[in-house]
């Protein structure tokens, strides 16, 4: 079974997330902040990292709750400092209490945080179709737009690299190389 190069004899804690999340479309609110959230922490290190930490994340932010999240107190933000089990930076931590009350502002004006985000891109995922790893952006017009209009409407760590990472980890693109058995032309040709 071929895979993207990024994923071939890595970790199967990666090889899981390449093979069943990586590109497959996301509409769940809750874990559409969560991943915008792990995409804003990944900012400087690899997405490896974050990975490993993930269930840390869950655990130390409520799941991912955005309605608790809000109410969290300077006691709470300075446990968060002392987590040794997520990234402990002050600012990619308060970033997801910012995010969590534009994420509801967001809900509030347009009926769901999936239908805000899923317009970017007119509310279809993007199928790309990269002979190699190489020819695979790391942003695009898309995140570009998506992050003027994320940072304008309150989000933090948002630049159009983790925007692009985002749509790419919650399936607004796909960008499975051709040879991978994830992407749609090879389902499409094995039927």
């Amino acid at each position: 079974m071929k895979r993207c190069t990024w994923a071939k004899a890595k970790n199967p804690l990666y090889v899981a997330y390449h093979d069943k999340e990586w590109g497959v479309p996301v509409y769940d609110d809750r874990l559409l902040f969560e991943m915008l959230c792990l995409e804003g922490a990944q900012a400087g290190l690899s997405w490896w990292t974050i990975l490993q930490k993930r269930e840390n994340y869950r655990d130390a932010f409520d799941q991912f709750e955005a309605e608790k999240i809000v109410m969290y107190t300077d006691e709470k933000l300075q446990s968060l400092l002392e987590n040794k089990g997520i990234v402990r930076n002050r600012m990619k931590i308060q970033s997801v209490v910012t995010n969590a009350k534009t994420f509801l502002k967001i809900q509030r004006e347009y009926g769901s945080f999936s239908s805000y985000i899923w317009s970017f891109v007119d509310n279809k995922p993007i199928i790309n179709n990269w002979e190699t790893e190489k020819e695979v952006p790391t942003s695009n017009e898309i995140s570009d737009r998506m992050s003027k209009k994320l940072k304008k409407d309150g989000f933090k760590f948002v630049g159009s690299t983790i925007c692009y990472s985002f749509m790419q980890a919650v399936g607004m693109v796909n960008d499975h190389t051709i040879e991978c058995f994830c992407h749609p032309a090879f389902h499409k040709d094995v039927r």
